[in-house]
């Protein structure tokens, strides 16, 4: 009796200890606007049974551009090739994209599950523009829409509260904003400036309990 109270008391503890989650993920994502770049996230939830989880993700994915033109070619430090290169300007995109998700899980073996993941919510892009050649054409500027995302995943279980995991997801969102143009006879228009943030993400990471 002392035995099973003990499995059930030791059981209750384990179930209560793992009633949240966390995850951290790194990959790439190729979106339609920028193309392939870095892209870090973090999941947090909360677990419901072994079949589900909620809860929200923040991402952040990172590209930059650079526009120069290669002006002459040297070998310098005993044989070593080299290039001299005129910058022109260079652009930089963040991009942050916060959801809520939702996740189920299907178990395909004593350590592995499959789960298909799905998550809306809100995207904020950043783009700094930086002229070498003119500075004063320099600028930053910020677009927003909503987004949605899904996904499916491998998850292997490592220990008790840990586990590791690979995933392919697809993820949409169009950032834009506004502005007013004033054309030759005084009349205001007003233009819409988009970017498709829509693509594919893959990516690894590791998920723990507590």
């Amino acid at each position: 009796m002392k035995k099973i109270l003990a499995i059930l008391i030791l059981s209750n503890m384990v179930l209560f200890s793992q009633r949240y989650t966390g995850a951290v993920k790194v990959g790439v994502f190729n979106p339609s606007a920028s193309g392939s770049g870095f892209i870090i996230g973090y999941e947090g939830g909360k677990y419901i049974d072994e079949a589900l989880d909620i809860g929200w993700s923040l991402d952040w994915y990172n590209k930059s551009f650079t526009d120069e033109n290669m002006v002459g070619a040297y070998t310098d430090f005993s044989g070593i090739d080299g290039t001299i290169n005129e910058l022109r300007a260079k652009t930089s995109v963040q991009d942050f994209p916060l959801m809520f998700t939702l996740t189920g899980k299907i178990p395909t073996g004593p350590r592995t599950q499959i789960y298909i993941t799905g998550g809306i919510g809100g995207e904020l892009m950043v783009i700094n523009y930086r002229s070498y050649t003119n500075p004063d054409e320099s600028e930053t500027k910020g677009a927003f829409d909503f987004n949605w995302r899904l996904g499916i995943g491998l998850n292997y279980e490592i220990g008790r509260r840990s586990d590791v995991f690979g995933e392919l997801a697809y993820h949409s969102s169009s950032p834009s904003w506004n502005y007013d143009v004033t054309d030759y006879y005084g009349r205001t228009h007003t233009f819409e400036r988009k970017y498709d943030m829509s693509g594919v993400m893959f990516r690894v990471g590791m998920r723990f309990y507590y």
